[in-house]
């Protein structure tokens, strides 16, 4: 007599269970044209199942958020090199015990630095400590790229309140890991920074980037040149550390130059605090 069967059960044959098996025990794979098509490595990374690779990359982090229940963001971007203050004490204190110049001054730096990353973990700390008092709809989660630094921060103060924070990684050759304050079952990781910039901009409700590099600069004038060219809606775009970024560019000659107009300085602003950087957003958004 068959046996009843539980409509919810996956029926999907055990693909990559068999793939596993074959890679654990040295075992080669049969035939390329006898596997299943998403179980075949070398089908997958093939040039012409890239856009396959794109939704996939897409879809996933997309699903698993929504399941959490991960719909608005608060996205900080910054250097992954500006370590948490007790670090760079510890670099410091080594440095002038070996009596090393160079060391001393680039330690010097890295302290003088490290208030950012502090400045980063209050500021998550004050958004984690609103959304805890809201409806799961309305909180707001810290998404960061994921590294060190000050997206650790980021995602360091979240975690100093139990709320769970989204880290969006990317494969690097030097193999970037997820730092450990990230939400495990929020940890994703992108070969595409195409589609990782996606994902930053899909809930983002604010942004939120301090000292950077490349890779933060990247970041912020792409969402930048999306609301300016209202390819997105506006929302806060908040650079923490007025000197730094004023060093850093001089927006007037562009306006001097025509290249942009003077209303599109107004798409971002100036901090120098935590509760500056929280204020502005309860302000864009009138929050209590």
């Amino acid at each position: 007599m068959e046996t009843t069967q539980d409509i919810k059960e996956n029926r999907l044959a055990e693909a990559w269970a068999e793939l596993q098996a074959h890679a654990a025990t040295g075992q080669p794979l049969d035939p390329n044209a006898y596997r299943l098509a998403f179980a075949d490595p070398e089908f997958m990374l093939r040039r012409e199942t890239r856009g396959i690779r794109f939704q996939l990359e897409m879809l996933k982090p997309d699903l698993d958020q929504h399941a959490s229940g991960i719909e608005n963001t608060i996205v900080v971007f910054g250097s992954a090199r500006f370590s948490a203050p007790e670090d760079a004490q510890t670099a410091l204190t080594a440095a002038q015990a070996r009596g090393d110049v160079q060391a001393i001054r680039l330690a010097q730096r890295g302290l003088r630095n490290s208030r950012y990353y502090e400045m980063a973990r209050e500021f998550s700390r004050l958004v984690a400590r609103h959304s805890a008092s809201c409806a799961i709809q309305d909180r707001l989660h810290i998404c960061t790229g994921g590294g060190p630094g000050i997206m650790e921060a980021a995602n360091r103060g979240a975690h100093d309140l139990g709320a769970h924070s989204v880290g969006l990684n990317i494969a690097l050759p030097h193999e970037q890991e997820s730092n450990p304050y990230v939400s495990p079952h929020l940890s994703f990781k992108f070969h595409y920074f195409a589609l990782r910039k996606m994902h930053f901009m899909m809930r983002a409700k604010a942004l939120v980037a301090f000292p950077g590099g490349f890779g933060t600069l990247d970041e912020l004038f792409e969402v930048i040149t999306l609301v300016q060219t209202k390819k997105a809606k506006p929302v806060p775009i908040i650079l923490f550390g007025t000197d730094y970024w004023k060093r850093l560019f001089n927006f007037d000659v562009l306006i001097e130059e025509g290249a942009i107009s003077p209303e599109d300085l107004e798409l971002f602003q100036y901090v120098d605090s935590p509760q500056a950087g929280w204020d502005a957003v309860c302000e864009f958004y009138a929050l209590a």
